[in-house]
């Protein structure tokens, strides 16, 4: 799906704490730990604090850059994206990407430190020029050596790709190609406001085997507006045809100020939406299939193919481990010593104040060990099992103990198995992992707004 870390609005219906049935508006993928309704501009000295101080020893070092435009914004889109910008507006963002690059290499949480991953998240990094490619990638790589990261992972939209432009995008040192593909199906494409169509989805394929990248994952989403049975299969034998690395299945979900959320509230939106159990039984008959074709789960989400050279996702695994990073551009969300952040969320405020030499910070949030243990816990149980060895290593708790009731509690309800210490959980938990999560928040962020 494309779209990195970016802002969520509105509440979650993943916090209530309420089994999902009917799909309302909101959001339920949880993507970080405290609700970002907790950070706040008060925060913002402790963020300083962080950056001003040696960093954390072991703590690797990733960057986020957000590329926030598109062709067309998707009617269930929430990012922040721009679908009006001109070449000289995006040189213009281009350059303070560089600027605001540059103002953090020399603090002392980041001098000296090298990356391990860089991800070039949207909106549609695709979308810009490969002459805009290449400058910006020469200028990031100034600022802060990333040659030798261990994943340099890049979104893409089928529409806006051609041969020369994946050579570039390869160029520059992308190992992980990640593309939109959503669905293989016009009709839903064109319902979901996706920009691209299928044709183009099988253009650039060929010319994505040519050039040869390390990993190339495609994305498509159970429950897009106008799915059917006889559709669904389809789309999963076409995924499995394509012979990416891996394969990520989202569910569907109707985020507030998406275009269906407006449409769902005033009910303008004459098509139904999918309820929670049939995306969750087309999610399950996917990853059936995709087993079936050589495939493993590697998250809740994505399914890797079996024999593939290079298996690890390095981005998620490091943010889902407690990594350091650098969160580059308008309303992205990056994290430092334990202190998360978000940058200036609107064009104009993130713009000039790079421009005028200073860090476009907008809210920040200091957490404390608990916080960071809970963050991990529930982050990496996405993966679908926990090792508790890991927390009593790196944070002295044992989570058997500390979320023993929840972790009970899940398991009479068979969403959940511990076995000689292992968590593991059952295909329906992965199934409905979103909605399991905050039964392990503290009191305080429980049925609180997420965003």
């Amino acid at each position: 799906m494309s779209g990195g870390p970016n802002a969520k609005v509105g509440p979650d219906p993943a916090t209530t704490g309420t089994e999902l049935h009917e799909t309302g508006v909101g959001s339920v993928f949880v993507s970080n730990y405290p609700p970002y309704s907790f950070w706040s501009p008060e925060h913002l000295g402790a963020l300083e604090e962080a950056f001003n101080s040696e960093p954390r020893d072991g703590a690797p070092l990733g960057l986020y850059v957000h590329i926030p435009f598109c062709r067309k914004r998707c009617k269930f889109c929430y990012f922040k994206v721009y679908t009006d910008k001109n070449a000289a507006q995006v040189e213009r963002y281009i350059e303070a990407l560089d600027a605001e690059l540059r103002a953090y290499r020399n603090l002392p949480a980041v001098q000296g430190r090298s990356l391990q991953f860089v991800y070039f998240g949207g909106g549609t990094p695709s979308f810009i020029s490969a002459k805009h490619l290449s400058s910006l990638a020469a200028r990031l790589k100034e600022s802060i050596p990333w040659q030798g990261a261990k994943e340099v992972a890049f979104e893409c939209e089928p529409g806006t790709l051609s041969r020369s432009k994946l050579e570039t995008i390869h160029e520059i040192g992308v190992t992980r190609l990640s593309l939109g593909v959503e669905n293989f199906d016009d009709a839903i494409l064109e319902a979901n406001g996706r920009a691209h169509v299928s044709k183009e989805i099988d253009r650039v394929r060929p010319w994505i085997q040519e050039v040869g990248f390390d990993q190339v994952n495609i994305d498509i989403i159970a429950g897009m507006i106008g799915e059917t049975w006889d559709k669904w299969r389809v789309t999963v034998q076409k995924a499995i045809d394509y012979g990416a690395d891996s394969v990520t299945v989202y569910q569907m979900e109707v985020p507030y100020n998406s275009a269906f959320s407006k449409q769902l509230r005033d009910g303008s939106l004459d098509i139904p939406l999918a309820d929670w159990d049939t995306k969750r039984t087309w999610n399950d008959y996917a990853l059936e299939q995709l087993e079936a074709a050589g495939y493993a789960l590697s998250s809740a989400y994505t399914m890797t193919r079996q024999g593939a050279p290079d298996q690890s996702f390095v981005y998620r695994d490091a943010l889902w481990h407690g990594s350091d990073m650098l969160a580059t551009g308008v309303a992205s969300f990056g994290h430092m010593s334990g202190v998360h952040y978000q940058n200036a969320g609107g064009w104009n405020d993130y713009l000039e104040t790079v421009e005028a030499g200073n860090l476009p910070l907008q809210r920040a949030f200091p957490t404390s060990p608990d916080e960071r243990l809970t963050r991990e816990m529930i982050l990496q149980l996405k993966v679908g099992s926990l090792r508790p060895e890991y927390f009593e290593s790196k944070f002295g708790v044992d989570i058997l103990e500390r979320f023993g009731t929840a972790f009970d509690e899940l398991r009479q309800e068979d969403l959940l198995r511990i076995d000689n210490g292992t968590i593991t959980l059952t295909r329906d938990g992965l199934l409905r992992v979103e909605s399991l999560l905050p039964s392990f928040y503290a009191p305080e962020y429980r049925r609180s707004r997420y965003s």
